[in-house]
């Protein structure tokens, strides 16, 4: 019994140690076998899986977003550069190096091509090392960046224009820049047909190197592109109204500020058409509405003091030739309009000529100021100012003088009484012309040499085409007197009379009621009220001595004269008289 229990005892521990031994065995063994059997199975029995469903994982930021994006960035329209604007807002892109880039993309554009637009726009932190980065911080410079010759990259090969979109520089040297972009341009439209930057581009391009056709048809493009290409209709206006078609481009531009009713740009250009064309009554308020906005803005306050004083306003137009005065003294223009306003509307010869002296030395061609500092001086008293008024004039006629020149030549030969030499220089305006001042000028004329039916077929038409005109008006009147037609002529100015307030006008009027009265106290009572309107009417004070003369009232005769020769003393027929009467006018 002793022998057998040792060994029963030896026997235990074996088997208890071998079963633990194969228990942490499968242990350790069996995860890994399984394991290497769950990676295996995919390589037996491979399937093709289809990937997770779109909606099932958000897209990326460097994914399809960053694609439309992008592509609504090439686009270049201003509605797909705030779409883009409001994708990298949405999908919090704007720290990302992507939405940084297009970000300051976006904002150049939209400060560039459409300043006109109030749209809200991020701040620009563009990656300092991207190639974007350095063509917009080179445009910003004036520095053209051209593209590397493999780049397929469309924003590469505009994006170096905004460089040139406001000339800078020499103007010969600007141009050379523009003809080498061009390429650059073509090639970007080549790869991106469905952007309006390549054709606004090359449009503008084409427009500043005087490529009107071509200009005309890349606006075109790039409106077709996108409708809200405003730029590209400006453009449009700008090259249309070049050919002379101004009203058209009018046209064009009010539809657009239709559209666009708070565009500065809109109506800065429109504003601009409308003075060019000389409508000044449009013009005005438009003017007006732009120095709101910016009351120091140079160009459009010498445009206003321009308006006013074509309009007759000498008074008003003294406060923005002022404030432009102190902007550039120097300026053709401001010199010009000085002259106008010292001479009609203070009647200050003698200090016009001094604005047009001021401008004639640093413009000694300008045909303008010669045409109007030699009538100036043709109508002075003195006589060496009408010795060199008749001098500049005779330069002026030399080698085929322009219609103002000839308008000149004609008003000299009527204030002479020279209708003959005046009728031979009209001739060829009225064949060619035959503006409402030729109209008015022939009359005058035909009324010089006494042929009255001419006279009045002349006045006749004028008071056609311009009946509110008073200078037609006043023609028409005469010719009807003078032909004998007193009964139409007297109810056109009793007419008037109760119409018009009191002025020059008025007293125009009651002069020529005053040739039809057959009293001559009736006569002296219209006179008198005629003056009383406007002392200084020259027919009116020569008719008043004309009745003294006539009853040998020689005081008063002579008290008249003297008014008339203040006015007009080189009038041949005050001249004579004024020889007759030389004793009493000392």
């Amino acid at each position: 019994m002793r022998r057998d229990a040792p060994r029963f005892r030896l026997c235990l521990p074996r088997g208890f140690i071998f079963c633990t031994l194969f228990f942490f065995f499968c242990v350790a063994v069996f995860p890994v076998f399984a394991k290497g059997q769950q990676e295996k199975v995919p390589q037996e029995t491979p399937l093709n899986v289809p990937p997770p469903a779109a909606e099932s994982t958000p897209p990326t930021r460097s994914g399809g977003i960053a694609d439309e994006i992008r592509s609504l960035v090439e686009s270049g329209s201003p509605k797909n550069l705030s779409r883009a604007l409001d994708f990298i807002r949405s999908r919090e892109l704007g720290e990302t190096e992507f939405g940084r880039i297009m970000n300051a993309v976006i904002v150049n554009l939209m400060q560039k091509v459409y300043p006109g637009l109030s749209t809200p726009l991020p701040q620009a932190d563009p990656p300092l090392t991207h190639l974007y980065t350095q063509i917009i911080r080179e445009a910003n410079k004036g520095n053209y960046t051209h593209p590397l010759a493999v780049s397929r990259d469309y924003l590469e090969y505009v994006l170096p224009f905004l460089a040139l979109f406001k000339e800078s520089g020499s103007h010969a040297l600007y141009l050379e820049r523009l003809q080498g972009a061009l390429p650059d341009l073509q090639r970007a439209l080549d790869l991106n047909r469905n952007s309006v930057l390549a054709p606004l581009f090359m449009g503008l391009a084409c427009e500043r190197l005087d490529r009107a056709a071509e200009a005309l048809d890349e606006y075109r493009r790039a409106a077709a592109v996108s409708a809200d290409c405003y730029p590209a209709v400006l453009g449009l206006a700008r090259v249309i109204e070049s050919q002379g078609e101004r009203e058209e481009a009018i046209r064009l531009l009010q539809d657009l500020l239709t559209s666009y009713p708070d565009n500065g740009a809109i109506k800065r250009q429109l504003a601009g058409a409308y003075y060019r064309n000389r409508d000044w009554s449009r013009a005005e308020p438009a003017i007006a509405e732009i120095l709101q906005r910016d009351s120091r803005d140079a160009p459009f306050i010498l445009m206003r003091a321009h308006v006013l004083v074509e309009q007759n306003q000498f008074l008003q137009a003294q406060a923005p030739l002022d404030l432009y005065g102190v902007i550039d003294a120097n300026n053709r223009l401001y010199l010009f309009l000085r002259a106008r306003v010292q001479a009609e509307g203070y009647r200050n010869r003698d200090s016009a000529i001094t604005y047009l002296r001021a401008l004639l030395r640093t413009w000694p061609d300008d045909t303008e100021a010669l045409v109007y500092a030699s009538r100036l001086l043709l109508e002075s008293a003195r006589r060496e100012d009408q010795t060199e008024g008749g001098e500049i004039l005779q330069s002026l006629l030399t080698n085929d003088p322009a219609d103002q020149v000839k308008d000149l030549a004609i008003q000299d030969a009527i204030r002479r009484e020279a209708w003959k030499e005046a009728q031979t220089w009209l001739a060829p305006l009225l064949s060619s012309r035959r503006s409402n001042r030729d109209l008015l000028n022939s009359y005058t004329i035909e009324r010089g040499l006494g042929n009255a039916s001419a006279a009045f077929q002349a006045a006749r038409e004028l008071y056609g085409r311009e009946g509110d005109n008073e200078d037609a008006v006043i023609a028409y009147i005469s010719a009807l007197i003078e032909t004998g037609r007193q009964n139409e002529a007297l109810r056109t100015i009793e007419t008037r009379l109760a119409n018009t307030p009191g002025g020059a006008l008025k007293g125009r009027y009651y002069y020529l009621r005053s040739r039809l009265r057959t009293n001559e106290e009736a006569i002296l009572a219209d006179l008198r009220a005629s003056l009383f309107e406007d002392p200084r009417n020259l027919s009116s004070i020569i008719a008043m001595f004309e009745i003294y003369r006539r009853r040998r009232d020689d005081r008063r005769a002579v008290y008249y004269l003297k008014q008339a020769l203040a006015l007009v003393p080189d009038n041949p027929q005050l001249r004579r008289w004024e020889v007759e009467y030389a004793g009493m006018l000392n």
